[in-house]
């Protein structure tokens, strides 16, 4: 493609992202949060591509395209050869982001803290990868950014293992990390050398996770100190749409979240539960939650997180189910997953197949079938778990609907995809496969 120079003014656009973030939430907390009161008003939800997980819906906002088109599925990929376990990052996206085609046209890209982006893919532009990121030097483009993030002492990520069972060190790394991105904002937004800037903050997507009931009941120990951790997130909100206000013109704001979140009832172990129906045979004891390596070869089925399941074939090293049995196979954990129950209250809202959510998907890490569950329910793929339901230390669940979006050129997407094919709309560039 061809880079036409141009004297005309820039027409930026600025996407906001708020992991984790319902709307119904941001109305109820922008009572005593002003940015945030000001992001809700007017805004309207966007649903989550499933399963509804940041790397899934984060990248079909990169790519504009879902699951089937980028080949990410879920946090973990399963080697088929080895059932040696992975965590899904930007090396396994199936085709071109927005990144590569602003970039193909001669157009620049900042972007901060986009989860599912490490490590770090050449763009023309700057970038600061987010969740799952574990070293700078992996994690920022220019190579030069690296140096200046680690002066500055940026930090990637809030440790959330520690923080699960001390709330207050969860809330002193959300604190560093909120500052972080002020850090890299203050570094990558002010030459004004930029088409699209995207800043992610996650933070309320870790809040929730762990401490969703201190959130809600304003007689929690730790009310005040998530309201407090808020404050400084909604001061963040205010400095980051500060700088927006400030933009010369014509400029675009989008607001998005990549799915929503609800109080957490119980969390339901998909492989627990096939394990109990014999349809997963472990060979073995698990060494970890994550040894997917006791998949026998007596068992006809599986689970990665949070609710993909896949019928063991002979695509696996040890599958033995054939192509004719795998649809008896898929229809039996269809109909027994919609039959399950938790004090006596369905817990999927849907099983889908993959010819359901993933038309014409050739890729080889599409799941046979895909779980949503209902409002309040976690659905976990552990293998170390005896029991179906448990709680484990989270307070709060993803939900696929209610997601806040807000655009001040009036759009209302239907799912993250549209979302990036809207930014690449904005740009006059076609979206390829959305």
């Amino acid at each position: 493609m061809s880079i036409l120079l141009s004297s005309a003014p820039r027409r930026r656009l600025v996407v906001l992202g708020l992991d984790g973030l319902p709307l119904a939430l941001a109305h109820q907390l922008g009572a005593s949060l002003p940015a945030l009161r000001r992001l809700a008003e007017g805004a309207v939800t966007v649903r989550a591509e499933l399963p509804e997980l940041s790397p899934v819906n984060w990248t079909s906002l990169l790519t504009a395209r879902g699951p089937e088109g980028h080949g990410i599925f879920g946090f973990s990929r399963l080697d088929p050869r080895t059932y040696h376990l992975s965590i899904a990052g930007s090396a396994q996206v199936a085709c071109t982001t927005i990144f590569d085609a602003l970039g193909a046209a001669g157009l620049v890209s900042r972007v901060i803290n986009l989860p599912g982006t490490y490590p770090v893919r050449p763009l023309r532009g700057m970038m600061v990868t987010g969740f799952v990121s574990h070293d700078l030097a992996s994690a920022a483009h220019p190579p030069f950014l690296a140096a200046r993030l680690a002066e500055a002492g940026y930090k990637l990520e809030a440790d959330t293992s520690r923080g699960a069972a001390d709330p207050e060190y969860l809330l002193a790394e959300l604190r560093a990390t909120l500052a972080s991105r002020l850090t890299a904002l203050d570094m990558l937004w002010p030459d004004l050398a930029w088409d699209l800037f995207v800043h992610v903050f996650t933070e309320t997507d870790r809040l929730f996770h762990f401490l969703m009931d201190a959130v809600l009941d304003t007689g929690h120990r730790l009310h005040l100190d998530c309201m407090r951790l808020l404050a400084h997130w909604d001061d963040a909100l205010g400095r980051f749409l500060a700088r927006y206000d400030a933009l010369p013109g014509p400029k675009r704001l989008m607001v998005v979240a990549d799915h929503g979140f609800t109080r957490l009832r119980t969390e339901v172990c998909v492989n627990t539960w096939l394990k109990k129906q014999g349809f997963l045979v472990p060979d073995g004891a698990p060494s970890s939650e994550w040894d997917a390596g006791v998949i026998g070869a007596g068992s006809t089925a599986f689970a990665l997180d949070p609710g993909r399941i896949y019928i063991h074939t002979r695509d696996f090293a040890r599958g033995r189910v054939s192509e004719a049995d795998r649809p008896a196979v898929a229809a039996a954990i269809r109909d027994g997953l919609r039959d399950l129950t938790f004090d006596g209250e369905p817990v999927m809202e849907h099983v889908y197949t993959s010819d359901e959510l993933y038309p014409g998907s050739r890729c080889a890490q599409v799941p046979d079938l895909v779980c949503l569950a209902r409002p309040g329910f976690d659905l976990k793929a552990k293998f170390d778990r005896d029991e179906v339901f448990g709680l484990f230390g989270r307070t709060g669940a993803h939900t696929a609907h209610g997601a806040i979006f807000a655009d001040t050129a009036g759009l209302r997407p239907e799912r993250m995809r549209d979302v990036g094919a809207a930014i690449l709309d904005h740009f006059n560039i076609p979206a390829q496969g959305a």
